[in-house]
């Protein structure tokens, strides 16, 4: 309803004598328990006025219902002026944008974004926190593809160092050969029982070297196995062929692991970075660095930036026998990532440990002068809490993300079954329509809340057919579609003949017009909670119109069933557009 901004500036001119600019009318979505649609706050215009904000509103009221044909009647609440809109405008509206089938669809913006997202080490399998930074950072992108970027999906994975040298050691001396194929685990798995294996058989080391006499730190540092595992990893930086023979044997088995999992999650990727490629990156960067007057060495060689007078620290760049820390390479895979892709934005989803050092990785980088830094964004995110007892992982550490979808897909087959509408349902579909509720319930969950919120998952919770959740969403689409169906629905646009419409209806079509901004409210905030909670909004708006008007289905033919069924097929189509950028299919039927 963006045209009352332009009528109200045209009535404080004609009232007034003042012109204004668009962003002096405030204008908000009517408060519930009063009359009207749409709402003028009427504090801003009093200095064009000189008047009391009550009389103001009441003057541009009068104006308004006398000169523009769309406002019916006002109220005034303080100083706020409500305005009710005429029927025929949200009828049209509905029937010449609504229907369109390019609304809510952005032509392309002619920007290119990045989003890297998953991230994850080899040496275990993805878990529970790795489910969120998928799960967020597949969707986001997906929003700022249906926003009119160009998204490029990026997957960094750290692949090398002291972590995978650990499954390797252990797997060497305690594998006895054993492989994917032989032990019947995926291979992520089957690599991380080996960092679990390395670590108990560390720590008995740290305990016996204890007992002896050593502290605990000294244990720690001189136990044979860390050792040995720091003499692997030196092997494989100076390319130890058997070495480097196992890292990619046992990285391959991973990566296997990696795509079953990404797969059943429904995430993807455009280009995968690895650290074992990117590791030697940035030290051209500190020597630039140098060159500018960014860095400066200490006495021992090591190489520092000082960010105190940002409010940061001192923070070392490069040790001083020359080797990287981790800023290191992160400065010189930003480099190679904007060499090949170019994008003008480029958002990091990691969780919010690394707010430090993503605040001093950015300014490092504008303070070298790339003038693509301005362009990077660290999308931090909470951590993922269970309730106690519930689906332990089979380390009994961390909740494993193939579990968790394993339970999803089991708790949702009880819980749809209880309800006993698939009986007519092949085994198939039954088993398509239990992995779309189960994944649909874990993802909707974890994303309806704000990315920087820490969230507590309740599996039960999750899969609710009447709750605020992802199923109860997919059951309002399907029971539109079964509608659909039974009254045999063929798209015709309405005129405006029938009568007047229900106050339902008209809600209906306010939510629905909503589309297009709720897009661009979260695409622009890095945020899908936003447009999970307008999609409940919507599906719960359907539900108390299915129940306020008369039986569609039974209704005679004619221009109001035609109205109410392209309702219902525009809040399908709205549901199912906007659950798939959550990364959730739409079940034709539950």
């Amino acid at each position: 309803m963006n045209f009352i901004i332009s009528e109200a500036q045209q009535a404080i001119k004609k009232l007034y004598n003042e012109e204004v600019a668009e962003s002096v009318i405030n204008i908000q979505e009517t408060r519930k328990e009063f009359e009207g649609q749409v709402t003028i706050v009427a504090f801003p215009i009093i200095r064009y006025s000189k008047k009391l904000p009550e009389q103001t509103a009441n003057e541009l009221g009068e104006y308004l219902v006398a000169n523009v044909a769309e406002v019916t009647k006002f109220n005034v609440v303080k100083g706020f002026l409500n305005l009710s809109i005429a029927e025929s405008y949200f009828l049209n509206l509905f029937n010449k944008e609504i229907l369109s089938p390019d609304f809510g669809v952005y032509q392309p913006n002619g920007k290119k974004v990045m989003v890297e997202y998953s991230s994850p080490n080899t040496n275990k399998p993805l878990h529970l926190g790795h489910v969120r930074n998928n799960l967020l950072g597949y969707s986001v992108a997906e929003l700022l593809k249906a926003y009119g970027y160009e998204v490029v999906k990026v997957n960094l994975v750290n692949d090398r160092g002291i972590h995978i040298c650990k499954s390797m050691l252990a797997w060497q001396k305690w594998g006895n050969g054993e492989t994917p194929e032989s032990s019947g685990l995926k291979g992520d798995h089957l690599v991380g029982k080996y960092y679990v294996i390395f670590d108990k058989e560390y720590k008995k080391e740290i305990e016996a070297l204890k007992a002896e006499g050593s502290t605990e730190e000294d244990a720690k540092k001189n136990a044979p196995l860390i050792k040995e595992a720091q003499q692997m990893l030196q092997q494989w930086e100076a390319g130890d062929a058997a070495v480097i023979a196992l890292w990619e044997k046992m990285n391959g088995w991973v990566y296997q692991g990696f795509d079953v999992t990404y797969k059943n999650l429904g995430v993807d990727f455009d280009k995968f970075y690895y650290e074992s490629d990117t590791y030697l990156l940035g030290k051209d960067t500190i020597n630039e660095g140098l060159e500018k007057g960014v860095f400066f060495k200490k006495e021992d060689g090591s190489v520092w930036i000082d960010l105190t007078a940002d409010g940061l620290d001192q923070k070392l760049v490069l040790r001083a026998d020359g080797t990287s820390v981790y800023i290191t390479q992160d400065l010189g895979t930003a480099e190679k990532k904007f060499e090949d892709f170019g994008m003008d934005e480029s958002i990091y989803v990691v969780g919010n440990e690394q707010d430090y050092h993503f605040k001093v990785l950015f300014l490092i980088l504008e303070k070298l002068g790339k003038t693509w830094a301005k362009g990077l964004y660290h999308l931090s995110y909470g951590m993922v809490d269970l309730p106690n007892g519930k689906m332990k992982s089979r380390e009994g550490t961390v909740v494993d993300a193939d579990e968790l979808i394993s339970d999803m897909i089991t708790t949702a087959r009880e819980k749809t079954e209880e309800l006993g509408k698939t009986n007519d349902f092949t085994d198939v579909e039954k088993d398509e329509l239990y992995k779309n509720i189960g994944l649909g319930a874990l993802k909707y969950f974890l994303l309806k809340v704000e990315p920087k919120k820490r969230l507590l998952f309740d599996p039960n919770e999750s899969i609710d057919f009447q709750g605020h959740t992802g199923p109860f969403i997919q059951y309002t689409h399907a029971r539109i579609k079964s509608l659909l169906s039974k009254a045999g629905y063929v798209f015709k646009t309405g005129n405006q003949d029938f009568g007047n419409i229900m106050p339902v209806e008209l809600e209906m079509i306010i939510q629905l017009a909503k589309y297009p901004e709720e897009l661009e409210t979260a695409a622009k905030a890095h945020s899908p909670a936003s447009l999970a909670n307008y999609l409940f909004e919507l599906a719960k708006l359907f539900n108390k119109f299915y129940h306020d008007v008369p039986p569609i289905v039974k209704t005679e033919e004619g221009e109001e069933k035609q109205f109410r069924l392209n309702l219902c097929k525009k809040t399908a189509d709205i549901i199912k557009s906007g659950m798939l950028i959550l990364g959730i299919a739409s079940p034709e039927r539950m």
